[in-house]
């Protein structure tokens, strides 16, 4: 039994817990900004701008190293909230008191990123935490803020590709004049954003994943990968609270990560074979970019 299959129940790899798997350039997923603060309002995405040089006291580089060793495995993404500001913008998209938003490191879709809530209850069970109506509450809205943020990404990166966008590219163009005060809505980009968090969370902070439908990476490598995004295995943060009997909240025995390889846009069954799930989604990518 290999390492990737050695827990049916865990949504990533033991290389990806312990940080030792490959992570594609950060240019070619998750959320590009110019800012990593959300202290004003956030309108639209740019690309990131160099930062300032690091004081020679202390290097960026130097305080991650020190974060790495104190927060590891699967407590790995505490670095993450301890410390905020000591990384780069193509990994942490923005933060405030409450919250930190960050792609992820491994992502599994052309757009994936993760809210991790600043927060005593972030170091509980996310059934447990989120019995808390207040701070269920916030996380839901600032999950629905992000929601947005990764839905405009979408639209610049994919949305010339769109049919449903192509009035509202050809403005933007300059290809035909537009009298309105406010861009053709074009394609609903919301809809194509998945918002949840895993019934087995494989590190201990909780997090919310902000992830685009597609599955389309190369860190999409495992059935556990596909199933864990695409099965009831995902729970919308918008369903909790949980009733006591959901059966969501026992995924092992609902076998949510052992089912049929299916997928997500024309439902066509792979069975277990999931070189064959990847090779088509390949395809469906392409079909999807073009709605």
């Amino acid at each position: 039994m290999s390492p990737a299959d050695s827990d049916p129940d865990e949504a990533i790899t033991k290389e990806e817990i312990t940080g030792e798997a490959a992570a594609p350039p950060a240019s070619t997923a998750g959320i590009t900004k110019d800012i990593t603060q959300r202290n004003a309002c956030i309108s639209e995405l740019m690309r990131p701008k160099p930062k300032a040089p690091a004081q020679p006291t202390k290097s960026a580089s130097t305080k991650q190293s020190g974060l790495a060793r104190v927060f590891k495995e699967r407590d790995g993404l505490g670095a993450y909230t301890h410390d905020p500001a000591s990384f780069p913008a193509k990994r942490v998209v923005y933060f405030d008191d409450d919250f930190v938003v960050i792609n992820d490191l491994y992502p599994k879709s052309a757009v994936h990123t993760l809210l991790l809530p600043r927060s005593p209850r972030s170091r509980l069970h996310p059934f447990e935490a989120f019995e808390d109506p207040e701070f269920l509450t916030r996380v839901q809205s600032e999950a629905l803020k992000l929601k947005q943020l990764a839905a405009k990404e979408l639209q610049r990166r994919f949305g010339k590709y769109s049919e449903a966008d192509k009035l509202r590219e050809a403005v933007l163009n300059g290809d035909i004049e537009w009298e309105a005060n406010e861009l053709p809505k074009g394609r609903d980009w919301e809809r194509e954003i998945k918002v949840g968090i895993h019934a087995h969370p494989s590190m201990n902070d909780l997090h919310v994943h902000v992830i685009s439908r597609d599955m389309s990476s190369e860190c999409m490598k495992h059935r556990k990968h596909y199933n864990s995004f695409n099965t009831p295995f995902l729970i919308d943060v918008a369903d909790f609270p949980l009733a006591k009997d959901d059966p969501r909240r026992h995924p092992g025995h609902a076998g949510f990560m052992n089912g049929d390889l299916k997928c997500w846009r024309c439902g066509q069954n792979f069975g277990n074979k999931f070189k064959q799930l990847k090779d088509h989604l390949a395809l469906e990518f392409e079909a999807w970019k073009k709605e």
